[in-house]
């Protein structure tokens, strides 16, 4: 018979074993038709139990079959302990989704492939040096001439491609009121053809669109925002966009998959690269290069020259760049030109977000691991201690002919069945936990994007993490269950105590990897905690901010209008001008001179901002005054005390002057205030400027002001007043139009977003790591009462006190717990130090940390315990030895 009829026979058992007996019926009855004799025909076909047994053999398969009945019986077995089951499937389900959770987003932001051809042929070129303050660093930025002559320079063995970072930026589409924020990346033209990438509508940019500076004014949408801005309107062919004075005309859509280079980020319009202003430039480096092999071309052998060819021509064009640096020392031209090109795998695509949540995730799947082991752990106890109830039941199925491997396959299918029920649920949870913690990753309004498709790689995955569940569930009950020998087993056993040795063992292992979790849940908390209860300095009560732009600029007399109009709304208690907000993404600093001498190795950080933004911020003058209307710069500064001790160590520093750049105008101390944080929370102090808002150029005329922030602290809710003055801005008149609104608690809370996000995850893996470690504890000593309840009444009946046996029933428990305990706290101090550089002033060793979850653990065995010992104390010793 075919295999297809055998797997189908075996389906259908019961109405198989019908027909073969209707078809040996029917034949003794053709028999008798015949003539002969009913019993010479019953005789001459031999036994109907052997015929219908061998005729099944034949037409069905055994192993199907053997592995039905033992799903079957699995199944029952579920049924028969609803509340064990139950506990089991929810423990493992946890387990599963949150590992399953953690793999969909690792596997979205670091390892999956960008849809593009070639990806293992891409890299991205970064170069390491050392910073201002002489620690290593790299960028990964470029210049565009220096990546026009790298790109000529190996056009014979590879491609370079210049892409942008994907900057939020403002577009208008018709008039001002017509106006958005899209990511704008600018690409260089050749991107699109070398990726292998095809038009969704029209055409992509190709290289004849970025050779002329400023001549390819062409726009290209993401599938993305084509579909979610126009829905998919092929009559946008032809739109205009516009960016400040550029026009750009839409000439096509991308292909659906591509969204960009950028993890995390959906990029929503390509320009080329030639229609950046800075792509002229030799000083500002500004995009990323990507480098792709040339087909044919073995990584192996070519990177390393390539990379040295490359270093060879950056480092020309960056000592011919030197020679126009003002001011700078030969040992800072020097330390510059000390650069190291390095080449990274881009296959994956590069980002901010990889780089800032790598070790993040990494603890995340730690965590989502262990909670994983802990369940495992948990559900072999349960099944150990099925298994050793059960042994006479295996001894007796060896007795009538079982073989080893079909009682292994009896435990596992089992296993396999409480797996596949826990994976349904879990699956369910991954599905939600993913793009749930995905959400909490970035600030409202600029979320993180990853596309988290469940397909082959995390079916893969899950279907992986199910064998492995299966094999760490029932493998060695399986074993054990299978050796155990028919004779020894119905006499009571060859070692009673062995089923119990394993489960304490398992209890250890249990309270080790849940000692490591609370450990570190403990620190990435308390490093929550204390980042975010630290002193600011400022005041981030009621403060709205009003990130303003102006097309071509105004002269700041037009912005202090503007002020005193906002000042004016009902509601509203002051209004200052800063050109970006404290904590905000911008950082400039500049190099400082003092008295003729060589500037600082260390730069300085400075912030424009107007008369009564201290006051407006809640920050106290130290010592001297605040800005006055007449104030200008360069002119007046106010700097903070780490400045002062900088650059006027054991100085007064009120009247003493500065320069801000080599042969610049001096800069007057006027005023002295705390140091407060300047652009993250995390950054040690950092000598701080503060220079008048009003600016002017070497002929004292006042430069315009192409952007910069209204500080308005309100009466009331800031963001209730967010309309009305985004709308007196815009009714205006005067070309200043609001780019944006948050508030400073916002941004104060966005510079915690990847703290606060892996404290909540690790108070959830606590936990249910505590819940796990607490249901296993709990079903250890059940168990261990259970088979030690004739031994307990014997000696209560001999006159054991209470606490006796209070005693025996906990002490080999807690034994295992201080073992584990001391396990874990080592594992801990080890696991801590690959994570030391995410916490913030928390160290591993100090004792609160140990403390909280050793008190935690102590807190859940007592819980656990309790019950066991109740039961245990109210044993009957009559009704034992009656029962005897």
């Amino acid at each position: 018979m075919s295999l297809w009829s055998r797997i189908s026979n075996a389906v259908r058992g019961e109405r198989l074993n019908r027909e073969i007996e209707e078809e040996l019926q029917s034949h003794i009855d053709e028999a008798i038709a015949s003539g002969r004799d009913p019993k010479e025909a019953h005789r001459a076909f031999g036994s109907a139990l052997r015929a219908r047994e061998a005729s099944h053999s034949i037409r069905a398969a055994g192993w199907l079959e053997s592995l039905l009945a033992d799903v079957s019986f699995g199944w029952r077995q579920l049924c028969r302990n609803k509340v064990t089951s139950f506990a089991a499937v929810l423990s493992l389900a946890l387990g599963i989704g949150s590992c399953v959770a953690a793999f969909r987003l690792i596997d979205a932001l670091l390892w999956r492939p960008l849809p593009i051809s070639n990806s293992s042929n891409l890299y991205v070129l970064y170069r390491k040096m050392t910073g201002f303050e002489g620690k290593p660093v790299e960028d990964g930025h470029w210049a565009t001439p220096d990546f026009k002559l790298m790109r000529d320079a190996v056009k014979d063995q590879a491609d370079l491609i210049a892409i942008s970072d994907a900057d939020r930026t403002d577009i208008t589409w018709s008039t001002d009121d017509d106006m958005e924020k899209a990511h704008v990346v600018y690409v260089s033209g050749n991107m699109f053809p070398l990726f292998g990438l095809e038009p969704a509508l029209g055409r992509l940019l190709a290289p004849a669109d970025d050779r002329a500076p400023g001549a390819s004014a062409y726009a290209v949408l993401s599938w993305d925002y084509w579909n979610h801005r126009f829905g998919r309107d092929p009559h946008v062919l032809g739109r205009s966009l516009h960016i400040g004075d550029q026009t750009f005309q839409i000439i096509g859509a991308g292909p659906r998959d591509f969204t960009g280079t950028e993890k995390g980020t959906v990029t929503d319009i390509f320009l080329s690269l030639s229609m950046n202003s800075f792509a002229n430039q030799d000083s500002i480096d500004w995009h990323l290069t990507f480098l792709m092999l040339k087909p044919g071309v073995n990584p192996a052998t070519a990177v390393e020259p390539l990379r040295q060819h490359l270093s060879a021509v950056n480092r020309a064009f960056e000592a011919e760049c030197s020679k126009c640096f003002r001011g700078a020392t030969q040992t800072d031209i020097d330390r510059f030109l000390n650069q190291k090109l390095v080449f990274y795998p881009a296959g994956a695509g590069i980002s901010e977000l990889q780089k800032d949540y790598r070790r993040y995730l990494g603890v995340l799947c730690l965590l989502a691991a262990l909670v994983l082991l802990i369940a495992c752990a948990n559900v072999a106890n349960m099944m150990t201690a099925q298994a050793a109830a059960r042994a006479q039941e295996m001894a007796l199925r060896i007795s009538i002919g079982a073989g080893r491997r079909r009682l292994v396959q009896l435990i596992l299918v089992q296993s396999a069945l409480l797996a596949l029920l826990a994976s349904v649920l879990g699956a369910f949870f991954a599905a939600w936990s993913g793009p749930f913690v995905l959400s909490l990753v970035n600030p409202p309004d600029n979320p993180a994007r990853l596309a988290l498709p469940a397909d082959w790689r995390v079916l893969f995955f899950g279907f992986g993490l199910i064998i492995l569940v299966v094999l760490l569930l029932g493998l060695l009950p399986a074993l054990r269950a299978s050796a155990v020998r028919p004779v020894a087993a119905l006499k009571g056993g060859e070692d009673p105590h062995s089923p119990r040795r394993l489960m304490r063992g398992a209890i250890a292992l249990q309270v080790a990897f849940c000692f490591l979790v609370l450990f570190l849940s403990s620190l990435f908390v308390a490093s929550f905690q204390r980042l975010q209860n630290r002193p600011l300095g400022f005041s981030t009560d009621r403060l709205l901010l009003l990130e303003t732009v102006a097309g071509k600029g105004q002269l700041p007399v037009v912005w202090n209008q503007t002020a005193e109009a906002l000042r004016a709304v009902p509601g509203v208690n002051s209004v200052a001008i800063s050109r970006w907000p404290l904590l905000g993404r911008i950082q400039i600093n500049s190099d400082i001179f003092v008295n003729g001498a060589p500037p600082s190795p260390t730069p300085a950080f400075f912030l424009n901002v107007s008369p009564d933004w201290l006051s407006t911020m809640k920050i106290p003058l130290v010592s001297g005054r605040d800005f006055r209307p007449e104030d200008t710069s360069p002119g007046a500064a106010i700097v903070n005390e780490t400045f002062v001790m900088t650059f006027f160590p054991g100085q007064d520093p009120i009247g003493r002057s500065f320069e801000r750049g080599a042969n610049q105008p001096l800069n007057k101390v006027v005023g002295v205030i705390p140091d407060v944080p300047y652009h993250d929370l995390r950054e040690p102090t950092r000598a701080v400027f503060y220079v008048p808002f009003a600016e002017i150029n070497d002929k004292s005329a006042p430069r315009v002001v192409d952007f910069a922030t209204f500080t308005i602290h309100t009466a009331q809710n800031p963001l209730a007043l967010a309309g009305s003055c985004r709308q007196l801005i815009a009714q205006s008149h005067n070309g200043l139009r609001v780019s944006n609104i948050t508030t400073q608690l916002d941004l104060v809370r966005d510079r915690t977003i990847r703290e606060r996000l892996i404290a909540m995850l690790a108070v959830f893996f606590a936990a249910v790591a505590l819940l796990l470690a607490g249901i296993g504890l709990y079903a250890v000593l059940n168990y261990s009462v259970l088979q030690r309840r004739r031994e307990i009444g014997i000696r209560m009946a001999i006159g054991s006190t209470r606490a006796g046996i209070v005693r025996i029933v906990t002490l080999d428990v807690f034994q295992m717990i201080a073992l584990g305990g001391c396990a874990g706290v080592a594992l801990g101090f080890v696991a801590a130090r690959y994570v030391e550089s995410l916490f913030y002033q928390v160290k591993a060793t100090d004792a609160d940390m140990i403390a909280l979850p050793t008190c935690a653990m102590l807190l859940s065995a007592l819980v656990a315990t309790l019950p066991a010992v109740l039961r245990a104390l109210r044993t009957d010793p009559t009704e034992i030895l009656r029962s005897q």
